[in-house]
């Protein structure tokens, strides 16, 4: 916690929340109950990105140091974020909760088991995995029929980076022990609840959606879902409490709902549905973030989440630094301009919905003026706005420049209308082809054999789904190295799989894993215990 964080009351008095539904859940975090809501009453900010890089470009920072700016300035804001998985916070990232002076607090909590909200996830995926097996062990499901053991696609789930259980063996020992089968583990963030969690408006629809989860086919080739298991009720009452969404601060004491985690890969990545809903509903400005790139993490948001809640941002936030342009432009003999290309074509995808962007250049250490001269040309040419934000270093300062842009955008526009680029009843290769010529700059989709299969499958049997594509987010393409100003190239989509619980197929571009590993040097290695039991660097 830092000296600007306020009583945790005060802060949803800010929220005008009734107190009888805010539930303290330890020092600094609180649920918020389920209940009607006030008429919605807030505009809906999405914080985006230009193609990442190893680096990272503060997407997060950004949106936390908004919404500290927007409170500077007056403005009754709120900020909706997704928890942080400690699978990257031990791995590669260190945390997930902002940055310098622009979190949200306790972060040391909220990076780690803050509520119990992915422990709920873990433990109900992993009963229903349990009930898969225990399917097969006895010979038959409830309702008689009888599951093909080479069906099975629900994999167990643990919230760590672990790449020797992506592929396992299981049922080993003899009879007793059940039926050997490959299988495998994905991390908790990827787990189909955990997109279902963050996609249902209340404890009926989460029912609902996890009922229609598939984890395999029986003999007949019909759809197993947690419903034939009889699962579903024991799953909902392990989440039970984790739909209910938190409330935190930021470093300067302003509102946070820090809730939910889905994978920004294999699933929509974006905060949970219930957290946006009661921040629109008791804010004016409601700020969120998608995972990765507009082209990537923000079309999710847009096809995935806002479509099926009937939401739409009414301002695009484009978080671009000056060491990401360099990146993108490497080898050129001025790397920032050459590097601005990525730019232009996030700008040109974000106006394909019928979106008008705002630039946020996230300032740096070893910035430069001349480069911010050429991204404030480029701005000017392509007709958008360039704001500052330092809230890293300066904390609700210095995302005061940044609110009031945002604030004057907001104010200029009317509420805007989600323009989705394909139809729902389309085929599915059709709208794979949409994404991928005209958001990454693709000149057409190449297809596996096992993946052509697939599709066609989920065509007959499951039609009328959004996509989800799952690739590289490092490049348009799905080759990682082409980087970030890959154009008139031919993806491939190696696999296709169904998410019917969160309302969409996943498509497979590339070697994609749901299972993260560790790096040659995990952040877990630089670790120490603080005094209060916080996790920090040592050096």
């Amino acid at each position: 916690m830092t000296d600007a964080t306020r009583p945790l009351a005060d802060v949803a008095h800010e929220l005008a929340l009734d107190p009888s539904r805010v539930v303290p859940y330890g020092r600094g975090a609180a649920k918020v109950a389920l209940g009607p809501n006030p008429a919605r009453r807030g505009r809906l900010v999405l914080v985006s990105a230009i193609t990442p890089t190893p680096h990272g470009e503060g997407k997060t920072t950004t949106a936390i140091g908004l919404g500290m700016g927007l409170g500077a300035i007056g403005v009754r804001g709120v900020v909706c974020l997704r928890q942080p998985s400690m699978g990257p916070f031990f791995g590669r990232k260190g945390g997930g909760s902002g940055g310098g002076l622009a979190r949200v607090e306790p972060h040391g909590r909220i990076d780690l088991h803050f509520t119990g909200d992915f422990h709920a996830v873990t433990s109900a995926h992993d009963l229903v995995a349990a009930l898969v097996d225990h399917a097969l062990h006895v010979g038959r499901l409830p309702d008689g029929r009888v599951l093909d053991a080479r069906s099975v696609a629900f994999p167990r789930v643990l919230d760590v980076d672990d790449r020797a259980l992506r592929h396992v063996v299981v049922g080993l020992g003899g009879a007793k022990d059940g039926v050997p089968r490959e299988a495998g583990f994905v991390i908790t963030a990827a787990s189909e609840l955990m997109a279902v969690l963050c996609l249902a408006r209340d404890r009926d629809e989460l029912r609902a959606r996890i009922g229609r989860v598939v984890v395999g086919r029986d003999l007949d080739g019909q759809d197993v879902d947690v419903d034939a298991l009889r699962a579903t009720d024991a799953a909902v009452g392990l989440m039970w409490d984790a739909l209910e969404p938190n409330l935190v601060q930021t470093s300067s004491g302003s509102p946070a709902l820090v809730h939910g985690g889905p994978f920004a890969n294999i699933a929509h990545g974006c905060s949970s549905l219930v957290g946006t809903e009661l921040g629109l509903a008791h804010a004016d400005v409601v700020v969120t973030e998608a995972g990765f790139d507009f082209a990537l993490g923000g079309e999710k948001f847009l096809h995935l989440k806002a479509r099926q809640a009937g939401l739409c941002p009414d301002v695009v936030l484009l978080v671009v630094t000056q060491r990401a342009l360099a990146h993108h432009g490497r080898g050129a003999a001025t790397p920032v301009e050459a590097g601005l290309e990525n730019l232009q074509r996030h700008v040109a995808n974000v106006r394909r919905f019928g979106l008008e962007p705002l630039v946020v250049e996230n300032r740096m250490a070893g910035d430069t003026e001349p480069d911010r001269a050429r991204l404030a040309r480029a701005c000017e040419a392509l007709g958008v706005t360039l704001a500052p934000c330092t809230a890293f270093t300066e904390g609700a300062r210095g995302g005061v420049a940044l609110a009031q842009a945002t604030m004057a955008a907001l104010e200029a526009r009317a509420p805007a209308a989600l323009r989705p680029l394909y139809a729902l009843e389309a085929p599915y290769p059709e709208k794979l082809h949409t994404l991928a010529t005209q958001l990454y700059g693709a000149r057409d989709v190449a297809y596996t054999p096992e993946a052509e299969a697939a599709l066609a499958a989920l065509q007959a049997r499951h039609p009328g789904l959004g996509v989800c594509v799952a690739k590289t987010s490092d490049s348009f393409s799905d080759v990682a190295a082409a980087g970030g100003l890959a154009r008139d190239f031919v993806p491939t989509v190696t696999g296709a799989s169904l998410s019917r619980g969160a309302g969409f197929v996943v498509a497979r571009m590339g070697p994609q894993s749901a299972m993260p590993g560790l790096p040659r040097e995990p952040a877990a290695q630089r670790m120490r215990v603080a005094d209060d039991g916080t996790l920090v660097p040592s050096g």
